[in-house]
């Protein structure tokens, strides 16, 4: 009788790799119909705007809290452990925006939203790493483009639960029970991260990694992320006000960002398999940088259009690459040092499009784009922190 060979090793991390894309695509997808339901929860709440804002810092804050707790809980139980109890949890979380009918209760279901988007937000990276290891390639950065495209079915997929007068509890509440069931399913076929072999078990002071170098890539992660909330919140701005378009022909800015930026993360890997981590860095954030230049100083349309798709192409890679040498810096705690870069650089896409606000009350708002310019020339000159140890 024969015998049935078992499937090859490398079946095992393929599918951890398919379930961690579904994972990353159902966070894009439910953070973006979060933010296309913003309008009806602030209205169901009887809220005023400068309120929402306010609140949306409160969300903002809770993520950053469940970044931090949720890194030390991956690092003790297993971040494959915690994605799906993190997934879960949000999806639950997700219905509760819905249900508020004023500013406290809006606030006590954003400290949960917020919260376990974080804490799902790290845990997915982490084990993004502990995937990407199993692998004889980059692959990072796919799974930051599943959530780009999650984010773009959310867009067409509120627009039609909007146009068709869908409360926004059972739209929020129906997403949340679609990413927790999916969740839980993908679960299963996460990776461990490798046990550490038994002399590595005592932390050696000599081998933990230099907390100048942890910061710094928090720094980094910082610089791109500000700059992409600038995209996210200025480029459309910018072209209705600036250069006199319609609003249709201003969607265009964000529009053509946020399809380089996608199409460049699918390109990315590749790319640094070749050329390498630092590269991927140093020639991205020069790129970001012309782009962005060239987006805020030209007087046409096209040629601005041009700008911003060279700057989201220039900035697709870096996050990820950032993400990956924060998770290998040292293993035994990958979790707690993803969740610090992640929190630093989470903070730059909360603050940065606010630290642009205020300084458009002082000069022209293209004036203002200097400072994620020289952000990314930075990130040009400390390319090299990324450099595999």
């Amino acid at each position: 009788m024969t015998e049935l060979s078992p499937p090859p090793a490398r079946t095992v991390p393929r599918q951890a790799r398919a379930a961690t894309w579904i994972v990353f695509a159902l966070n894009g997808f439910a953070v973006g119909m979060w933010v296309v339901h913003i309008p009806v929860v602030e209205r169901a709440a009887g809220i005023s705007h400068p309120a929402l804002g306010a609140l949306l810092l409160v969300l903002g804050g809770a993520a950053l809290v469940g970044m931090q707790v949720t890194g030390r809980l991956a690092d003790r139980f297993g971040n494959h452990r915690i994605v799906p109890v993190a997934g879960i949890l949000l999806g639950v979380a997700m219905a509760l925006p819905g249900l508020a009918g004023n500013w406290w209760t809006l606030a006590l279901a954003l400290l949960g939203f917020g919260f376990f988007n974080g804490s799902l937000d790290v845990a997915m990276n982490a084990q993004a790493v502990v995937v990407e290891r199993a692998y004889p390639r980059p692959i990072m950065a796919a799974f930051h483009a599943m959530w780009s495209i999650g984010g773009a079915l959310a867009a067409v997929a509120g627009a039609a639960v909007l146009d068709a007068g869908l409360p926004a509890v059972v739209s929020l509440g129906g997403t949340g029970l679609l990413c927790a069931l999916v969740v839980a399913v993908a679960g299963r076929f996460l990776l461990a991260a490798p046990a550490a072999p038994a002399q590595e078990s005592t932390v050696d002071e000599k081998r933990r990694p230099p907390a100048r170098l942890v910061w710094l890539l928090g720094f980094l992660a910082l610089a791109m992320m500000l700059s992409e909330g600038v995209a996210n919140d200025w480029s459309a701005l910018y072209l209705r006000d600036g250069l006199g378009t319609s609003e249709s022909t201003a969607a265009l800015a964000y529009g053509s960002f946020a399809v380089a930026m996608t199409v460049g993360r699918f390109a990315t890997d590749r790319v640094a398999a070749v050329a390498g981590p630092v590269a991927v860095m140093r020639y991205g954030s020069a790129l970001a940088a012309l782009g962005l230049t060239v987006a805020s100083v030209s007087p046409w349309v096209p040629l601005s259009l041009i700008g911003w798709a060279v700057f989201g192409l220039g900035l697709s890679g870096g996050v990820p690459q950032l993400f990956t040498a924060a998770g290998n810096l040292d293993t035994r705690a990958s979790g707690a040092l993803m969740a610090r870069v992640v929190g630093v650089g989470y903070f730059g896409l909360l603050s940065g499009p606010a630290i642009i606000g205020g300084l458009a009350h002082f000069m022209p708002l293209n004036v203002t784009f200097a400072l994620p310019i020289v952000l990314c020339l930075l990130g040009v000159i400390f390319a090299p922190a990324l450099k595999p140890r």
